[in-house]
């Protein structure tokens, strides 16, 4: 075939296919994604599952989408929450425990009416807070 004989019929198809192939490949990083990352499944049934889409590569993708496609976005959400709440704790952790000085303040003032520390303590303490 010459080139010039490529029409846009031909570009459009070989375009279409390769995206076909493109969103398979995809849908297969996700499904082994999905299935390694998730709690719920014991190690054999991780197994089962691999095999089962390698060995039928499109039965075994669209089963796993209609059998499981719904804890696919269960796992990606709590991946994003645990994600979220490591980040905060991170960042809590580089700032300085995460307390403010409202909260520090309103312990303190607990901590005298209690009569755990006395007023030179209090200020002591209150002085540093604002600092």
């Amino acid at each position: 075939m010459v080139f010039g004989d490529f029409g846009s019929g031909e570009v459009l198809l070989s375009m279409m296919w390769f995206f076909l192939f493109v969103i398979w490949f995809w849908l297969l990083i996700a499904i082994f994604g999905d299935i390694f990352r998730s709690r719920d499944m014991s190690g054999w049934g991780k197994a089962a599952w691999s095999i089962f889409v390698i060995a039928l590569p499109f039965i075994g993708i669209f089963t796993y989408l209609i059998a499981r496609g719904h804890k696919m976005t269960d796992h990606a959400i709590e991946d994003a929450q645990l994600q979220e709440e490591y980040f905060n704790a991170r960042v809590k952790g580089a700032v300085g425990g995460g307390a403010s000085g409202a909260d520090e303040l309103a312990t303190l003032a607990s901590l005298k009416e209690q009569g755990v520390i006395d007023d030179a303590e209090f200020q002591k303490m209150k002085a540093k807070v604002l600092a």
